[in-house]
């Protein structure tokens, strides 16, 4: 949703409710054949996994390119992109885990799971940081895919409670100020306009399908449909 967004387009949103399995049933699966999320159709392109969605939305989208053109930016913002995979999405989802998803099934917090998902998150953060202690964002000068695809995982550590740990990092604190201000970010935040209220439990399945009698753009708001989290998590 961040990378559509800030390409100026509104997807079409179909919602995929968790709680009631829908993300395993054959129309979810024919998507995305793990039953996770996000996925995305563009006409005859059907794709899964955000990262790869957020490189094919930069690239086919007309609007700010958040690809940067010179090699050692470019080379910096894949290596950002893969150290938010490796090494801040995991024990940030498992802060995510432990704080919501165990209780809601019933079960106890596990403490020491916790305690060392805090800590590799927070000795990624020190890395970000120093990183961010040169330049305002992570791959250069200016805002890139490694940003957009860090920002929902930093935003989860303040739903979790845990915002202080971006806080108490001058850099990454300041980072944070700057892309959570975009005004894309502040459209994914406000949500979909005339959109309901999702539940705790759904999450929105979007595809892209463009015209076939026009230039296959995304940029065609009707005619967008993906597959994201409701939460501005989404990239």
């Amino acid at each position: 949703m961040f990378a559509l967004a800030e390409k100026f387009v509104e997807p079409e949103l179909v919602v995929v409710d968790l709680a009631k399995g829908e993300h395993k049933l054959p129309a979810h699966l024919a998507r995305h054949p793990f039953g996770m999320l996000p996925a995305l159709e563009d006409g005859d392109v059907s794709l899964y996994e955000s990262r790869a969605i957020i490189r094919y939305v930069d690239d086919k989208l007309p609007g700010p390119r958040l690809t940067p053109r010179d090699l050692a930016s470019r080379a910096a913002m894949e290596q950002w992109i893969s150290v938010e995979q490796s090494y801040a999405s995991p024990p940030v989802g498992e802060i995510v885990k432990q704080k919501f998803v165990v209780p809601a099934q019933g079960g106890k917090i596990d403490v020491d799971a916790l305690d060392r998902a805090r800590h590799g998150i927070s000795s990624a953060l020190d890395v970000i940081g120093k990183t961010l202690d040169e330049r305002p964002y992570l791959a250069g000068e200016t805002f890139s895919l490694a940003d957009l695809s860090l920002a929902p995982v930093v935003m989860m550590l303040f739903v979790t409670g845990d915002g202080g740990l971006v806080l108490e990092r001058r850099s990454v604190s300041a980072w944070w100020d700057r892309v959570s201000a975009r005004p894309a970010w502040q459209r994914v935040v406000a949500g979909p306009v005339g959109a309901d209220s999702p539940s705790d439990t759904a999450q929105i399945s979007w595809s892209t399908r463009p015209c076939r009698s026009t230039s296959h753009s995304l940029s065609s708001p009707s005619k967008l449909r993906t597959s994201a989290a409701t939460s501005p998590a989404s990239k």
